[in-house]
């Protein structure tokens, strides 16, 4: 697989930008079996061990006067707590459903983040597996929490609402069905997966034609090499705010549908 800041050269000497190869390396390990190892599992597995890592120094030794480490690790779990947990589901849902909140969030964040670190340069989130799994995780919360809650009437209020003249069931139903049980998880899913593939190709789009330029072009041409790498680092701040961005917008949906779940209407 072609390494985002090495140049794209085809037989011809000419460039070629970033393709779906990408998202298909080289198998590192266990080749042709199921446990298949990439650069792709690597990432995934850096991003797991950094954030157990990074939470267990900042809470194995709790103080009332924090240190800054501890500081920041607080500050983020806050943020989920205040900014998700509580806002959308009050404090008492909010209490029950901040530790898969909380998962969500900072396992999409770590995922995304290592599109943007050095050697890796893929996010663990690039391809489906992750973003599927998470929203089928969101799915099964939404779930739960409607029949937890509503246990006798949870699906038959979501697929014939009341209020609704009974001849407009034959419509409404499968709009209900399509949209509540089925969109869901797969809009989750994409929203996340595509933000993460274009990110991406991005960036392997501008520093590949950096290198070209710099290295390959020769003459005057190597000027533009300048400018791909000004707008490589530009979309390099943009892919991590883009990360974070998306890692909240995935816990702050999945927190929605299971309010939407608990809602006193079912």
């Amino acid at each position: 697989m072609l390494h985002p800041l090495a140049a794209a050269t085809g037989s011809s000497g000419g460039f070629q930008g970033p393709s779906i190869d990408e998202f298909f390396p080289s198998v590192l390990l266990f080749a042709g079996t199921p446990f298949e190892f990439t650069r792709i599992t690597l990432a995934r597995l850096i991003a797991v061990v950094a954030l157990v890592l990074i939470f267990w120094l900042g809470t194995r030794r709790m103080k009332l006067v924090p240190g800054r480490f501890q500081s920041v690790v607080e500050l983020g779990l806050d943020f989920v707590r205040n900014n998700v947990a509580n806002d959308i589901l009050g404090k008492k849902d909010g209490k029950r459903f901040l530790p898969l909140l909380t998962t969500v969030f900072f396992l999409v964040l770590f995922m995304n983040l290592t599109g943007v670190v050095i050697f890796l340069n893929i996010a663990g989130t690039s391809t489906i597996g992750v973003p599927l799994l998470l929203a089928v995780v969101a799915y099964v919360a939404f779930i739960y929490a409607g029949v937890k809650k509503h246990p006798g009437t949870f699906f038959r209020n979501a697929l014939v609402p009341p209020g609704v003249p009974w001849f407009l069931y034959i419509i409404v139903t499968p709009i209900e069905l399509v949209s509540t049980f089925v969109l869901r998880p797969i809009t989750l899913t994409l929203r996340l997966l595509m933000n993460m593939i274009v990110g991406h190709l991005l960036l392997v789009l501008f520093f590949s034609a950096t290198t070209f330029f710099f290295f390959e072009s020769g003459n005057l041409l190597a000027l533009f090499g300048i400018g791909t790498a000004a707008f490589g680092f530009a979309f390099t701040l943009f892919e991590i705010f883009v990360g974070v961005l998306q890692a909240y917008v995935f816990s702050l949906l999945t927190a929605v549908y299971v309010q939407l779940a608990l809602n006193d209407e079912h």
